[in-house]
């Protein structure tokens, strides 16, 4: 059963058969056969890759952020820290996301408070992410992969980071959607201070 399907409720769509299309060592691309609840048969393109952590490195009002050259879109972007391993799809999520802050930032974090979990791309990938807020950091040395030679890091205020949104600096969905978590889930402790239950 797929994750958000009601027991005993019949999927929409089930596969029926499956192909592997192009594989390396960071995805799987497959065709799947599938058939639909009216019994037509077509095929869906899905390409499996590893859950990756995100990292909300917070300090001072304001987050540290990573830039670097994006192959895909041709072009640099600022995004928070986030990685994955590729073959350890059992590594845990606290641990592998203090192992990407520290790689990618030097960085290291007192504190680690988790945040939440979500789907990037649902409509082509199965992958999804872990959210971690990073608090008490502490510097120290990069170890940075070949892959990543070119990033740049630093840190920027709240004002700072929205300014980068609106200039298209920041177009990578899964800092934006982690920022918005992080904003729903300071209103919910604001709530939690104040008294408010409206929301």
């Amino acid at each position: 059963m797929h994750d958000g399907e009601e027991a005993g409720e019949e999927p929409a769509v089930r596969r029926v058969g499956t192909r592997v299309v192009y594989e390396n060592p960071w995805m799987v691309v497959r065709e799947d056969a599938v058939e639909r609840l009216d019994g037509s048969r077509g095929i869906y393109g899905v390409v499996d890759k590893p859950d990756f952590v995100l990292v909300i490195p917070v300090e001072r009002d304001g987050f540290h952020l990573v830039e670097e050259y994006r192959y895909p879109i041709g072009k640099r972007t600022w995004s928070f820290p986030q990685g994955s391993l590729p073959g350890r799809q059992d590594a845990d999520p606290e641990e592998l996301a203090r192992l990407e802050l520290a790689q990618e930032t030097g960085l290291r974090a007192g504190t680690l408070r988790h945040l939440g979990y979500l789907n990037c791309s649902h409509g082509t990938s199965g992958q999804g992410f872990n959210i971690f807020v990073a608090s008490d950091l502490t510097a120290g040395e990069t170890d940075r992969e070949p892959e990543e030679q070119d990033m740049r890091q630093k840190w920027v205020s709240v004002a700072e980071f929205r300014a980068l949104v609106r200039e298209g600096r920041i177009t990578d969905d899964s800092t934006l959607a982690a920022y918005a978590l992080l904003l729903m889930d300071d209103a919910q402790m604001d709530d939690r201070v104040t008294g408010d239950r409206t929301s």
